[in-house]
C-alpha cells in the first residue's frame, strides 16, 4: 500500500502524549510510533503488568499508569495524578475500548459495558484533562471511531441498552456515541476559542486482539469466522495509521476525520473518512452531550 506513512510523523520530541489502551493492538502501535519519534508517551492502561511488558517493548522514553474507564473513580485518581506530574499535555489519544462481549455488562458504575467504556470513560478523561491540554503546544484528542457507526442509531430513551440487548447493535451504538463526541468537541472548543482540536480517526477493518472476541462466543462457528475474519483484515500497523496521521500531521484542523480509502473505508492508504449524518447533526452532539455530562459528573466547555 502506499499513501501517508508512519515515516511521515514529524519530530514529537518535548511532546507529552498519553494514549488509552496502549499496551497492545493498535494503541501499542500508535504509542509506540510516538515514542519512535521522541514524544515521551504515558501508557494509559487497566493491566499495569501488561503496560509494563508493552513499555519494556517499546523502548524509548514512556511510562505505565493505571487507567479503567470502567471506572469513574479509576479516571479521576488517574487524570488528578496525570495532570500534577504533566501540567501540560499536547496529545490525548482516546484508543481504548471494548468490543461485543456477549450477554449484556455494565461498568462499576452501573453503564452498559461498551458505551461507559467507550465514550463515557474518555468523556470524563477528556474533561478532567482539558486544562492541562490547554497548556500543551499545538494540542489536539484524537477518538477512536469505526465504521460500524455508519449503520447505527443513539436512542437516547434506552442509552444503556436496558431492552433487547444484543452485543454488535451495542458496539455499533457506542462507537456512534464515541464520534458524536468527538465532532461536538470540537465544536465546542472552537466556539470557547480554544487552541486544542479534537479530531478522529477509524481503522476500518483491522487485525486487533479485538477482532476475534467479535465471534468467540458464539460457539466452533463463531470460532471459524473469527479466523476467516482474521484472514482478510489489514495489520495493526497499516490500521494505527489514521489515528497517527490526525495525532501528529501539522495543521491538521480541527473535526477531521481519517480513514482506510478503499473497499468502503475496511482498508487502503489513509484518507479523509465520511461521517454518518447522525455523527454529524449539531442536535444529536448537544443531547448527547448534556447526557453525558450528567451521567459522569463532569462538565466541561
Amino acid at each position: 500500500m502506499t499513501g501517508w506513512t508512519a515515516d511521515r510523523i514529524p519530530d514529537q520530541h518535548g511532546r507529552v502524549a498519553v494514549v488509552t489502551g496502549a499496551n497492545s493492538g493498535l494503541g501499542l502501535v500508535t504509542a509506540a510510533e510516538l515514542a519512535r519519534h521522541g514524544a515521551h508517551v504515558v501508557l494509559a492502561v487497566r493491566d499495569t503488568a501488561a503496560g509494563q511488558r508493552a513499555a519494556r517493548r517499546i523502548g524509548g522514553d514512556v511510562e505505565v499508569r493505571e487507567l479503567d474507564l470502567a471506572s469513574l473513580d479509576s479516571v479521576r485518581v488517574f487524570a488528578a495524578k496525570l495532570a500534577a506530574d504533566h501540567p501540560a499535555i499536547d496529545l490525548l489519544v482516546n484508543n481504548a475500548g471494548v468490543v461485543l462481549l456477549g450477554p449484556r455488562r455494565t461498568t462499576a458504575d452501573g453503564f452498559e459495558l461498551h458505551l461507559g467504556t467507550n465514550l463515557l470513560g474518555h468523556f470524563a478523561l477528556t474533561g478532567l484533562l482539558l486544562d492541562a491540554l490547554a497548556a500543551g503546544r499545538e494540542a489536539r484528542v484524537v477518538g477512536l471511531s469505526s465504521i460500524t457507526h455508519k449503520n447505527a442509531h443513539l436512542d437516547f430513551d434506552d442509552l444503556m441498552f436496558e431492552r433487547g440487548y444484543r452485543a454488535a447493535p451495542a458496539y455499533g451504538r457506542s462507537k456512534l456515541a464515541t464520534t458524536v463526541f468527538g465532532v461536538e468537541l470540537d465544536r465546542r472548543l472552537r466556539a470557547a476559542g480554544s487552541p486544542t482540536r479534537s479530531v478522529l480517526a477509524h481503522p476500518g477493518l483491522t487485525r486487533t486482539n479485538l477482532t476475534p472476541r467479535a465471534w468467540e462466543h458464539r460457539g466452533r462457528l463463531g470460532r471459524v469466522i473469527a479466523r476467516l475474519g482474521l484472514a482478510v483484515t489489514q495489520s495493526v500497523e497499516q490500521g494505527a495509521l489514521p489515528q497517527l496521521r490526525a495525532a501528529t500531521e501539522p495543521g491538521v484542523p480541527g473535526g477531521r476525520f481519517y480513514g482506510p480509502s478503499r473497499l468502503w473505508e475496511t482498508r487502503g492508504p489513509v484518507a479523509e473518512a465520511r461521517l454518518s449524518a447522525e455523527a454529524a447533526d449539531p442536535a444529536v452532539g448537544a443531547r448527547l452531550w448534556a447526557a453525558a455530562e450528567k451521567l459522569t459528573g463532569v462538565s466541561y466547555l
